[in-house]
């Protein structure tokens, strides 16, 4: 149903279709819209035909009409900070072993960066990844912005909007495999994650990113 609503309002600039493997993958992208979502199903569908299941906070589960569309499409609640947060891991590793995409994003929600860089992230998309041993693909995205503004709540359509979307090769997390997955595994694939992905942000904003990250722990 989006699909169609969403090529009347973007202009999209689409690529790394090749970095999509056939069998389970996770997708990892940066945060910058409450649309982004949207727009990465999008492209992750058109290019390899694949409907993969976001995990979604989940709070957005309770929002009339939006929880009943995204529970119909099997997309899977993140209760951050809580203990059924391991529950959302072990339905996206259940998913995964059936061969589904899973799509996410590390930050947890739309960045605190001021110019919307990718900031410092959770750890929870590696441990699934470490988990589950599927590729790790980093996805970058610009553009969303403009169709739905942080902390907007007004849809902006008009004019289309220019969205860019890449997928880059895999996250090589090889070396980590055979270690135990304490904090400094999950920090440093995390670290390596979130720079693949400002990478593709960089090459879709054409700017160079900050030396470091934003993190919002750090007022």
């Amino acid at each position: 149903m989006a699909r169609p609503l969403l090529r009347a309002m973007t202009r999209r600039s689409w690529s790394g279709r090749a970095n999509l493997p056939e069998g389970p993958f996770i997708a990892a992208a940066n945060h910058v819209s409450y649309a982004d979502p949207f727009t990465l199903l999008h492209f992750l569908i058109d290019h390899g035909g694949r409907y993969p299941k976001i995990m979604a906070k989940h709070t957005l589960f309770t929002v009339p009409g939006l929880g009943r569309l995204l529970r119909s499409t099997g997309m899977i609640p993140v209760y951050r900070g809580t203990e059924q947060a391991k529950g959302a891991l072990s339905e996206a590793h259940a998913r995964l072993a059936v061969g589904e995409v899973i799509a996410a994003f590390p930050e947890g929600t739309v960045t605190k960066d001021r110019e919307l860089w990718p900031m410092v992230a959770k750890t929870g998309v590696v441990r699934l990844a470490l988990a589950t041993r599927v590729p790790l693909v980093p996805v970058g995205q610009w553009g969303a912005e403009e169709l739905l503004r942080p902390g907007g709540k007004l849809l902006r359509p008009l004019p289309r909007k220019p969205v860019t979307v890449i997928a880059g090769p895999a996250v090589d997390l090889g070396d980590l495999y055979g270690r135990a997955v304490d904090a400094a595994v999950l920090r440093e694939g995390t670290a390596r994650l979130m720079a693949a992905i400002t990478g593709l942000v960089a090459r879709a904003r054409g700017q160079l990113p900050p030396t470091h990250p934003h993190d919002p722990r750090v007022r």
